[in-house]
């Protein structure tokens, strides 16, 4: 009897649990069509490409390659278009400068549908933070990126760059290309963590070569679940072997950032650190992290500390190789702009034995240069809102807040209408006289408004510092056997890296 009794509980229980869970999925599957039907309606103005009832525009964006692919709507469909990305998120895609005005002035969050997949990452730092506490973050962060605090980061870069061209040296000699983006990607990573932590002039030890390969790890996976819309879904995404290797990576990435932050806390109670600490030649960001107080004198908590740290890392070091590498791509492709450029560095360093922070602002020609492969190549291609009240644009059309929105940087700066013969690479574009014409939304390879790249100027600094020194030591020329093609990333990418020819120049 009892057995049957068992028997007959257990059935009824199966029963029972498998109608909840068949009541959540139907309610769950219900907000997601009501959620779709309203971003639906939210767009209806905006006539766009044909969509894919399961996977949206996906599908197409993976065959065909997603950047080229908008760049082909945006002439069909002026000033922006509807994205689905899957079946249920929806996306009003901006690609004029009077409709990035519209949004990207204001201070709308992130959009939570791409930006919640960094969290468990970078935790909320000022990349995610929306609102009281994202102002508050900001304005404790911005002291660590004033001129003053940049200064000295210009032999800091130097250094790492030095250490890179002595290994490219090497590789030069076997007279064939080699790909140069895992180079650059290293020595970005080796220069931040000394911006970062204040690794000393020796490089990345173990411990921290460890670190870099967590974090191009996390980068990557990352980046393959924004763009699998089945792994959107949390629950499902922690079962599978994808999502339990991103977990892993966040734990390695957290325990050595945790780490350091204790190792610094600690040697910060001995006096005589503290002392070593003020008479060092630069403070890191960590430095000034630990030392920032609001007006009410409170401090960043430890997980604060973390998210910021791990934010800087994360948005750091995968743009600075981006802009660097395909800064040196361009330079291959046009000799005669890449001359022009290693003269000027030539002539700004005389017979100094490395640049200094005055020269940064002498290289002109350079960071023309710089500005047009950015046109070309915006390190982050595409970044997202989520509209806090709603819009209407110049043409008069509008959106409900709530409603989402990707500003399109890369199909943005090849805009016929805002850039005559936009794949042409031409660094006039950016002289003192074509820039004052120009709409302020035209160029932004650091996005705009108040949640603009709060690490613009360090970037900035380290590209020109970084590239004047290569092009002192070498010529770079194109593999025309591998022809590049965009990785799917959210940092923009080389498919299968980027080879180039490099050749050592004489009496370096």
């Amino acid at each position: 009897m009892a057995p049957t009794f068992l028997s007959l509980s257990f059935s009824s229980l199966s029963l029972w649990a498998s109608g909840v869970i068949l009541v959540i999925g139907f309610l769950k599957l219900l907000r997601l069509l009501l959620r779709r039907h309203k971003l639906a309606r939210a767009m209806d103005n905006f006539p766009g490409p044909p969509t894919h009832w399961l996977f949206g525009h996906a599908l197409e964006i993976q065959q065909t390659g997603s950047l080229d692919k908008v760049v082909s709507w945006a002439k069909q469909f002026p000033y922006a278009s509807p994205l689905w990305m899957g079946p249920f998120v929806g996306f009003l895609n901006i690609y004029e400068p009077d409709y990035a005005k519209a949004v990207y002035s204001r201070g709308d969050p992130k959009a939570a549908d791409v930006y919640d997949f960094f969290l468990q990452w970078i935790g909320k730092g000022l990349l995610v933070l929306d609102g009281t506490k994202w102002f508050q973050h900001r304005k404790l962060l911005t002291p660590g990126f004033h001129y003053d605090v940049l200064k000295p980061y210009v032999a800091v870069f130097a250094s790492s760059t030095n250490i890179m061209l002595d290994k490219w040296e090497k590789k030069a000699r076997e007279n064939k290309s080699f790909d140069i983006f895992c180079d650059v990607g290293h020595m970005a990573l080796d220069s931040l963590m000394k911006c970062t932590f204040g690794k000393g002039d020796i490089g990345l030890g173990h411990r921290d070569s460890r670190y870099y390969q967590t974090v191009h790890d996390l980068t990557l996976l990352m980046q393959q679940r924004i763009n699998s819309f089945q792994y959107h879904n949390d629950f499902i995404y922690w079962l599978t072997p994808h999502g339990r290797r991103f977990l892993r990576a966040c734990r390695a990435a957290h325990d050595h950032t945790d780490h350091v932050i204790r190792k610094r806390k600690a040697a910060l109670q001995d006096k005589k650190e503290q002392e070593k600490i003020q008479h060092r030649r630069h403070l890191d960001l960590l430095d000034i992290l630990l030392g920032a107080r609001d007006e009410s004198g409170i401090r960043l908590s430890d997980a604060d500390l973390r998210a910021e740290v791990d934010t800087f890392m994360f948005e750091g070091h995968d743009t600075t190789t981006s802009g660097i590498s395909w800064f040196l791509y361009c330079m291959a492709l046009y000799p005669e702009h890449q001359q022009r450029c290693r003269e000027e560095a030539r002539e700004i360093l005389g017979d100094q034995d490395s640049f200094q922070w005055d020269d940064l602002g002498k290289m002109t020609y350079l960071t023309m240069c710089i500005k047009e492969s950015f046109r070309l190549y915006p390190p982050v291609p595409q970044v997202y809102r989520q509209l806090s009240k709603p819009v209407t644009f110049v043409d008069g059309r509008s959106l409900p807040a709530g409603s989402l929105v990707s500003l399109h940087i890369y199909a943005l700066h090849r805009n016929s209408e805002v850039w005559p013969e936009p794949e042409v690479f031409d660094p006039q574009r950016f002289s003192p006289e074509n820039v004052s014409g120009r709409h302020p939304f035209a160029f932004l390879p650091f996005s705009a408004g108040p949640r603009n790249c709060i690490g613009q100027q360090l970037a900035m600094v380290e590209l020109k510092v970084a590239i004047a020194l290569i092009l002192l030591r070498f010529r770079v020329s194109p593999d025309l056997t591998r022809p590049l093609s965009f990785s799917n990333h959210t940092v923009l990418k080389p498919k299968d890296g980027m080879h180039l020819h490099l050749k050592k120049l004489s009496g370096c």
